[in-house]
């Protein structure tokens, strides 16, 4: 693959909250690596929906959205994504019709169906409404599109509420998903798919983009299908040097098998802390950073990954203990990447 033929890079964000520091300090931190972002010439900023999480600050997307958007000047900013099943639909369709009143051209509302928590927290999110269920993303989401004048879907909800009074734009509506599932449902609404490879490492990957391909119904605002990939991704001056920053990434992932929940660790503590056999076990099978090395390694990894997929765009994520970390290495890869 060569420089000219290199797809776009987008950019997926979590506000991690570091030991020894702040929720204030993660999401100041995730401005600042938006804003590297935007200079570098990268796609898109998502910011994530985790909550009830010591090491994830990114709770509410729509407002760390505003404040991302405020902050930068032509990168689109979006989420990555609401998790619908915790939210009324005509809320979330407000919220991103606001957005993009406020930043027309640049909002995206990406959506998913897993709760993005526990089982309490997310019925301490949903209330006692019987509508909020997982059995009624289907429906949910159509009322999102339609709300968001989406003219080929009718809907109770949409015939007599608008989500702005007098809407010049939409936000870009995408499907995410980590299954089979997500991509046949953006292939029968003719959305864009994001398939969330970072978490997710398997085969399925390309069952899914095979499925919302070949069954992709073409939309007024989507002719085409439209698939992006993401992956978790770690550049340094060396190899060694990418892996000792990807141990932090390595510990987060062991601790939210364990429970053993808590803010992200410092790469030193990472690497001080003793592991047992189950440990080592639990490890070899969680996906952790998946390219980490120099930008040229981390480069040759991702075009492989695009060959391999046909992606038309990339979604880099990273946990890191430092944003000045995850900025350096967004730096080399915009770089080896050609941006």
């Amino acid at each position: 693959m060569t420089t000219a033929d290199r797809v776009p890079l987008s950019v997926l964000d979590l506000a991690t909250v570091r030991e020894g520091h702040s929720s204030a300090d993660a999401l100041r931190g995730t401005v600042e690596i938006a804003q590297t972002a935007d200079q570098l010439g990268y796609a898109r900023f998502w910011v994530a929906e985790h909550h009830n999480m010591p090491a994830v600050a990114s709770t509410s997307p729509p407002v760390l959205i505003g404040a991302v958007a405020a902050q930068t000047t032509t990168i689109r900013v979006g989420s990555g994504g609401v998790m619908l099943p915790n939210h009324m639909p005509f809320v979330v369709a407000e919220q991103f019709a606001t957005l993009e009143a406020l930043y027309p051209g640049r909002i995206d509302l990406g959506i998913g169906r897993a709760p993005g928590t526990d089982q309490a927290t997310a019925a301490a999110l949903r209330g006692v409404s019987p509508y909020l269920t997982v059995e009624q993303f289907p429906e949910h989401l159509q009322t999102v599109l339609a709300l968001l004048g989406d003219e080929r879907i009718e809907t109770e909800a949409a015939s007599h509420l608008r989500a702005t009074p007098v809407a010049e734009s939409y936000p870009e509506v995408w499907m995410l998903g980590s299954s089979t599932y997500g991509a046949q449902v953006a292939a029968a609404l003719g959305l864009p798919f994001c398939y969330a490879y970072h978490f997710a490492m398997s085969s399925e990957v390309d069952n899914a983009l095979h499925l919302y391909r070949a069954g992709f119904k073409p939309s007024p605002r989507y002719p085409e299908p439209y698939a992006m990939v993401s992956a978790s991704v770690i550049a340094a001056e060396t190899t060694e040097e990418a892996q000792y920053l990807a141990g932090p990434s390595r510990i987060m992932a062991l601790s939210l098998r364990t429970g053993r929940l808590g803010p992200i660790v410092s790469p030193e503590t990472a690497a001080a802390v003793e592991l047992t056999d189950l440990d080592r076990s639990l490890l070899d099978s969680l996906p952790g950073t998946q390219y980490a090395g120099t930008a040229e390694e981390v480069v040759a990894g991702l075009a492989e990954l695009v060959e391999r997929t046909g992606a038309q765009e990339l979604m880099l994520a990273g946990t890191v203990y430092d944003p000045a970390t995850r900025q350096d290495s967004l730096v080399r890869i915009a770089k080896a990447w050609g941006l």
